[in-house]
């Protein structure tokens, strides 16, 4: 069983799951036929083999999940609510064979960079499907919270005078060259 369908929740659904594209495994099974007459065809193709059964990417109905490695396993999950964006990186030839880079990035310093995938544009459809059925409410940690309603109350309470700007005294420009002032 894949570490994503372990780790589901109670009413977590897989909405789409992320595949490696067909041309990377040509690419692994052509460096296995030509170069596999000296040894290290055999080395890339098993690297390679192993490197795409290993990562696990999909998105559910609340999170976004990407899982890497074997022997240690690496993963990275954003729950959909927050998610601030998501990005597609895709070149001209990645067009042409179907696959991109999927980049997700969430509130704070989260960012999700997954690897090459066929079909980017349905698993970004999928994000952005998700990010609509919980509402598209982006939840903050409580600190964060917290001091956006101090700045929201302090913002309130402070008086609002209409005329600052005719109050506060203009400064005299004085002529200067290159950061030095002129000698008068």
């Amino acid at each position: 069983m894949r570490y994503i369908d372990e780790s589901l929740a109670d009413g977590e659904t897989i909405i789409q799951r992320g595949k490696w594209p067909g041309i990377f495994w040509f690419g692994a099974w052509a460096a296995l036929i030509v170069l596999g007459i000296v040894v290290v065809g055999i080395f890339i193709f098993i690297g390679a083999a192993i490197k795409m059964k290993t990562t696990d990417f999909a998105v559910t109905n609340r999170r976004v999940i990407l899982k890497r490695g074997w022997l240690n396993r690496h993963t990275q999950e954003l729950s959909v609510e927050s998610v601030e964006g998501v990005s597609l990186d895709q070149s001209i030839i990645a067009r042409m064979f179907g696959y991109g880079r999927v980049v997700v990035t969430g509130t704070g310093d989260a960012v999700i960079a997954f690897p090459p995938m066929a079909n980017p544009v349905g698993f970004r459809r999928a994000i952005e499907a998700a990010r609509a059925d919980c509402g598209g409410e982006v939840h903050l940690a409580r600190d964060d919270r917290k001091a956006i309603e101090r700045a929201a109350q302090a913002n309130e309470n402070e008086p609002v005078d209409e005329d600052v700007e005719e109050k506060a005294p203009r400064r005299k420009r004085h002529s200067s060259f290159i950061g030095l002032r002129s000698r008068r």
